[in-house]
């Protein structure tokens, strides 16, 4: 039977303090999921830890710098010793970096992206999975973004970086399915969240948005039907794939 019900089942999620991060951590607790909150801002991650167990299910708040490989490790022991197992992780945290373009952007840009949005992924993945490889269980859903797909100039670290979560993603997959662990992507396209809601509320986002399909920019909760299809035993024959949610914006020319 399809079930999409994620009860008994134990999730981590990366930057989970504010943003899309946020959102994927509600969605799985309303989907009855205990949940592992992690990201930098500890007081931030509590407030929400507070939020989510009204849902009568477990919420764990743990501190944790995805650029660190110790911070990494300890972060994911504290997890399984809390609950016992790990079945879901959603790699989520992720930085931008801007710049006037390629001979302007610096190293330290570079690498505090390529640290956070790409080796931060593999780190946390290659972590998990190893709780994941004992129990011969898993699914691990990485966040990467149209930018993945498609570059433009202005922020060349964090293409450089989604384009590498896109292909590890697939690699990440070959060798994890032996051990019955699924390695997906979600590519999202252009959200309203804290982070961009001042920049996507200008005049100049008119452009932005007329480059997606629907007209507009993507919602809170709209990528959950994804998320929940990942994390699920629904999921059983999908793995190495990156679904695009972007309201059409790749589709146009």
């Amino acid at each position: 039977m399809i079930t999409f019900d994620l009860t008994g089942k134990v999730a981590i999620v990366t930057g989970a303090s504010s943003g899309l991060g946020r959102q994927f951590a509600k969605a799985l607790s309303e989907q009855g999921c205990d949940v592992a909150i992690l990201a930098r801002r500890k007081e931030r991650l509590e407030k929400l830890a507070e939020e989510l167990k009204k849902n009568g299910h477990d919420c764990l708040a743990v501190t944790c710098d995805v650029t660190n490989e110790e911070s990494i490790c300890q972060a994911v022991k504290d997890v399984a010793d809390h609950f016992g197992h790990i079945d879901i992780l959603v790699n989520n945290a992720g930085v931008v970096e801007y710049s006037s373009g390629l001979s302007d952007h610096t190293t330290a840009q570079w690498d505090k992206v390529l640290n956070t949005d790409l080796k931060g992924v593999f780190l946390m993945g290659r972590e998990v999975s190893k709780v994941m490889m004992k129990q011969k269980y898993g699914r691990i859903i990485n966040i990467a973004s149209v930018g993945g797909i498609q570059a433009g100039p202005s922020q060349v670290s964090y293409f450089a970086a989604k384009g590498g979560v896109v292909n590890l993603t697939k690699a990440m997959a070959g060798d994890l399915a032996p051990y019955h662990i699924l390695v997906n992507a979600i590519a999202p396209g252009v959200y309203d969240t804290e982070m961009t809601h001042d920049a996507l509320d200008a005049p100049g986002s008119l452009v932005l948005k007329n480059r997606v399909a629907l007209k507009r920019f993507g919602r809170e909760g709209e990528m959950n039907g994804a998320l929940i299809y990942f994390a699920s035993d629904a999921c059983t024959y999908t793995t190495g794939q990156l679904l695009v949610v972007d309201g059409g914006m790749t589709s146009m020319l």
